[in-house]
């Protein structure tokens, strides 16, 4: 069950950030300051999807790296954005730590319930 929750949850979160990251600029949603934001947004969408596909976490890593990065570079294709190294590499480092974060949680919770197979 947490698997298909978190799949849904990481790929619709992955596809909001996409929508936010090449929308004009007025059109953008702001709740944070935006280097936390986009920390805590691909964090989101590494544990979401760092739990949906436990066996497959490097193309999780795969994924969240690469639309951390892809769509600051597509950033670079609209009149109104710009794409930044660093705002790729904060997303990438979010994205990063919600993996860990992930494995880290299934990590505890197999130890707690006592199995393997649990998870």
């Amino acid at each position: 069950m947490i698997q298909k929750i978190s799949k849904i949850v990481g790929w619709l979160a992955l596809t909001f950030i996409a929508y936010t990251t090449l929308s004009p600029i007025g059109a953008r949603p702001v709740f944070a300051e935006l280097q936390l934001e986009h920390f805590a947004a691909f964090g989101l969408v590494g544990v979401a999807l760092g739990l949906a596909y436990p066996k497959r976490l490097l193309w999780v890593t795969v994924i969240v790296v690469g639309s951390a990065f892809g769509l600051e570079a597509l950033q670079l294709l609209t009149p109104d954005r710009h794409g930044r190294l660093l705002d790729a590499a904060v997303k990438a480092a979010g994205g990063i730590s919600g993996i860990g974060l992930s494995h880290l949680a299934r990590l505890i919770l197999r130890t707690k319930v006592g199995g393997a197979g649990q998870l």
